[in-house]
């Protein structure tokens, strides 16, 4: 097997990973609130990138944009986790996907170019996202959508900022301190948390070390090594099956069916991922799972 295909077929397991993860982030909620599962998360997450990435942290110069980045992934994550404590794993992955439609609109705004294929993508990705949060009108909203929408935008200011900051420093440097940032942050805020909640359970431990280890740790690692031979257009389309394997995985463990305007939805989101990636021309990014 060649470099490419090895690298590529990793990608596509990695992706898996993340997809499974929302099954199993929604899990572990049963046992820990919100801000008290990220606490533990990210922290456990950010020492072992430490060891695993090789002590980013004693780069000076590359630890003031961490911690930059380290705040919009908090807030990425922070209204992710609370999102998946009311919704459910699927419709939050499609959701979360939005942030790489918003990528390029972003960069808009800020007085890049943007090509059609990227409005074209905005375009399918808002149809998707009514479908999603409005199925049967204001009234029917779900907080955990709404919630879970606002974390799209900041992982989406999040992957613009990654994109500036890699070229003046290595991604080794900058994701084991914002990783270990955003856990930091969550102890913090926990005594604002008026319902924190750690049930030290084995469902919870497993949930800890699948998206500590599995799918921060290692599949960060594998990522890295894996997009120095794959083309950019084949790794934004191996990421856009993140939310497929989210809906999969949330199938087979816990029933969950997308029907009606939900897998419409879910269906144009992933369309506008795969248009705004493909043919816009934004760096392809990891959805954040």
């Amino acid at each position: 097997m060649s470099k490419r295909a090895k690298a590529e077929a990793l990608l596509v397991v990695v992706t898996f990973i993340w997809g499974c993860s929302f099954v199993v982030v929604k899990a572990g909620l049963r046992d820990a609130s919100p801000l008290a599962f990220l606490a533990v998360r990210c922290t456990l997450a950010g020492l072992l990138l430490l060891v695993v990435m090789g002590c980013g942290s004693k780069n000076r110069p590359a630890l003031g944009p961490s911690l930059v980045l380290g705040i919009f992934l908090f807030g990425g994550f922070a209204f992710q986790t609370s999102g998946q404590f009311y919704t459910t794993p699927a419709k939050c992955a499609f959701i979360t996907g939005f942030s790489v439609i918003l990528v390029p609109l972003i960069l808009w705004v800020s007085g890049g170019r943007l090509r059609s294929a990227s409005f074209a993508g905005a375009g399918l990705g808002l149809a998707g996202i009514y479908l999603l949060v409005l199925p049967s009108g204001l009234e029917a909203v779900n907080r955990g959508d709404l919630l879970t929408l606002v974390a799209a935008v900041f992982f989406a200011l999040h992957i613009v900022l990654v994109s500036r900051y890699t070229r003046r420093h290595s991604f080794l440097r900058l994701v084991p301190v914002q990783v270990l940032t955003v856990g930091l942050f969550a102890a913090a805020a926990l005594p604002l948390d008026g319902a924190a909640k750690l049930r030290w359970t084995p469902g919870l431990l497993l949930a800890f070390a699948y998206t500590s280890v599995f799918a921060t740790g290692i599949a960060f690692s594998v990522q890295i090594w894996a997009q120095q031979y794959t083309p950019p257009a084949h790794t934004a389309l191996i990421f856009a099956l993140e939310p497929v394997f989210a809906a999969f995985a949330s199938r087979v463990a816990m029933g969950e069916r997308l029907g009606g305007k939900v897998l419409v939805g879910s269906a144009l989101i992933l369309a506008g991922m795969v248009v705004s990636e493909i043919w816009g021309g934004s760096d392809p990014s990891p959805v954040e799972g």
